[in-house]
């Protein structure tokens, strides 16, 4: 098979997640990089678990089984999280996530020992070194190539409000950065990271993945680390776009709102309807807006430029959505959406916070209980 021309095709929009959480120093609220040994002591007493290392050895990766919907997924990285914290617990360690830590220093935190991370930071030098943030990665099976990029494009106009929900890294380097998820800033800064091209057609990504082999530049990253871009090999798109929740709630309402916008995408190839599309400055103006203003973003919403706030669009994508939820058994994790546009998303509680006790520390603290509290099932 070759990995970047045959794509697995899945006969059933099947869904997997992964969710990438920390450890931390419950005295210095520091990043702590012992996610090796942890990872092994829980493999170690529950094989069936399935964790990842990641990038830094601060990092806990969740992966979910191939589940079928949200339900299925929130469920798995549940039980998964149950038995991380009780190692973690153990070992005085205390778990959190959020798009960036808000004060850790890069310097003082080690990489995982892997060639492909080596590779990333000896090419990309400073600005690779930067890269403590952290995720949320859906995977949304699709049935045939021909549809991956005409969906990936239609996924692109709604990056803000897939982004807005979840925007949790307003701190870096000890300072208020004045951005609900910095996360998106610091990220796009990589060669390979960012927003997709535009491609119309499967052929167009075969020919540009092996320009990029023939060029040398997935020998030094392993891969292309697009907001959104096919996984061929598990015959998926995998969307990237959202930072990473410090909660199961609001990782529901993510992981929902995004499987139902796939599947909404394409049934309307199926009906023969003409998908959303935007204009690349339009696309990279909206990235922008929800990466600054979050839930307090205008986003446009045409090629004409109209524009709406995108809490609006938000509330009114879960009603035109929910036909959708109901067929894959989701209505009530994509019905979290007004949850969050009521309670607020992370980068406002965490601001909060911050303006009253101008330390991050309790902030570090608040996003720690959240994991706890903000329960799901």
């Amino acid at each position: 098979m070759d990995p970047y021309r045959d794509f697995a095709r899945s006969a059933r929009p099947t869904l997997g997640v992964e969710w990438e959480i920390c450890l931390t120093d419950p005295v210095t609220r520091d990043l702590v990089p012992r996610a090796p040994e942890v990872i092994d002591e829980v493999t170690a007493r529950y094989p069936h678990v399935h964790l990842e290392r990641e990038f830094l050895q601060n990092t806990i990766e969740l992966v979910t089984p191939v589940c079928a919907n949200t339900r299925e997924a929130v469920d798995s990285l549940a039980d998964t999280l149950g038995k991380v914290r009780e190692v973690a617990e153990e070992e005085n360690l205390r778990l959190w996530a959020g798009g960036g830590h808000p004060f850790s220093d890069f310097r003082t935190q080690p990489l995982s020992p892997k060639i492909t991370y080596q590779e990333i930071i000896n090419r990309t030098q400073y600005w690779g070194q930067q890269m403590l943030l952290w995720g949320i990665h859906c995977h949304v099976g699709i049935r045939h190539e021909e549809r991956v990029w005409p969906i990936i494009n239609a996924l692109m106009t709604k990056f803000p409000h897939l982004l807005t929900l979840s925007a949790s890294s307003p701190g870096w380097d000890g300072i208020d950065t004045g951005y609900a998820s910095n996360r998106t800033m610091l990220y796009q800064q990589l060669p390979t990271a960012g927003m997709p091209y535009h491609f119309d057609t499967w052929e167009e990504w075969v020919q540009f993945m092996t320009d990029q082999r023939t060029s040398g530049v997935i020998n030094h990253t392993g891969s292309m680390h697009f907001d959104i871009r096919p996984a061929a090999k598990w015959g998926t798109i995998e969307v990237r776009i959202s930072d990473a929740t410090s909660n199961l709630r609001e990782l529901a309402a993510v992981v929902a709102l995004t499987h139902c916008l796939v599947v909404y995408y394409d049934r309307m190839i199926d009906e023969g309807r003409q998908l959303p599309s935007l204009q690349p400055w339009h696309l990279a103006e909206n990235k922008w807006r929800g990466a600054r203003y979050g839930l307090e973003a205008l986003v446009i919403t045409s090629r004409e430029t109209e524009e709406r706030w995108v809490t609006e669009e938000l509330a009114e994508l879960v009603d035109v959505l929910t036909p959708i939820a109901e067929d894959l058994g989701c209505v009530a994790e994509l019905n979290l959406v007004n949850e969050i546009l009521e309670r607020g998303a992370g980068y406002q509680r965490q601001r909060r916070i911050y303006q009253v006790e101008r330390d991050w520390k309790p902030v570090v603290d608040a996003t720690c209980r959240e994991m706890s509290e903000l329960t799901w099932g």
